[in-house]
């Protein structure tokens, strides 16, 4: 899956949360984590992988429960007198980055490609990783029918990020300018 395809499943996911937990839509620097950790499965895996050949594969580490889980108990024990709702937002992110991406091998039963969920106790799904790059990566899409789900799913949460208020846009423009301001 494609990074916007991430941050939309994973805006699903936490919106639906909080409005069966809150009964409101997401807000502030939650929704922050949450976008980083739907990336943050990649961010970890391609770059250590493809730039730095540290990792077996752009799905290995960052993709494996037996990382993530940990990584969101200590994000939690770290966060624990802030906001909960940080580490929540965080741990769907990226649980939901993991899930998702071996999702359409399991409806094909292609399990051998599932096998970054328990990494490193099994190897890494078998995909030809040989020479990737991330430019190179990004270069290689095609308008395929999972690509246009992905852009109109994107486009979809879009709007339904729109209607509930633009979560998260305001703590990150003042960010933004809190951070301007010092330089």
């Amino acid at each position: 899956m494609w990074p916007w395809g991430h941050a939309a499943v994973g805006y699903l996911f936490y919106a639906a949360y909080t409005r069966l937990r809150y009964d409101r839509p997401p807000d502030g620097p939650a929704m922050v984590l949450l976008l980083v950790g739907t990336q943050l499965p990649d961010l970890i895996d391609k770059p250590l992988a493809w730039t730095l050949p540290v990792l077996p594969s752009g799905r290995s580490l960052g993709h494996s429960l037996l990382f993530l889980v940990p990584l969101v108990l200590v994000a939690a024990v770290a966060v624990r007198d802030r906001d909960s709702e940080w580490a929540t937002a965080l741990a769907i992110g990226a649980l939901s980055h993991a899930v998702v991406d071996v999702l359409p091998a399991l409806t094909r039963g292609e399990f051998a490609y599932t096998t970054s969920l328990v990494w490193p106790l099994l190897p890494p799904p078998p995909y030809n990783e040989q020479g990737r790059t991330i430019l190179g990566h990004f270069l290689s899409l095609e308008p395929t029918p999972m690509v246009a789900f992905e852009l109109v799913l994107a486009l979809g949460v879009v709007v339904v990020w729109w209607r509930q208020g633009r979560p998260g846009l305001r703590t990150m423009r003042d960010g933004v300018v809190e951070t301007w301001d010092r330089v």
